[in-house]
């Protein structure tokens, strides 16, 4: 890879690093339970990417981030599902015992 073309993607790779932390930072706590419903939406989109990349076969490079990619991709899923599920779960009503 040439070394224009890496210095321009670390670049991108810092930017949205940056953005990423500003635009969660700004978020009210009362926003997080659907903002985090729409990242694991985006997540999965980028999941199904990372295995799209890992099984293009073009190099073992590109094998290895694609791996990773599907195993951070299935981490960040996975957790924010959880997550999510237990937030959703602290609005629920409780069941007295006397209730049917």
């Amino acid at each position: 890879m040439e070394t224009h073309t890496v210095i321009y993607l670390l670049f991108i790779l810092i930017l949205s690093i940056l953005l990423g932390f500003e635009l969660i930072r700004k978020v009210p706590s009362i926003l997080h339970t659907p903002l985090m419903s729409g990242a694991n939406a985006i997540s999965g989109i980028v999941l199904v990417g990372a295995i799209v990349a890992a099984g293009a076969g073009s190099g073992s490079y590109s094998t290895i981030l694609g791996f990773l990619a599907v195993v951070f991709g299935t981490i960040n899923v996975v957790g924010g599902y959880l997550v999510t599920n237990r937030m959703l779960s602290m609005f629920k009503k409780k069941k007295v015992e006397g209730d049917k």
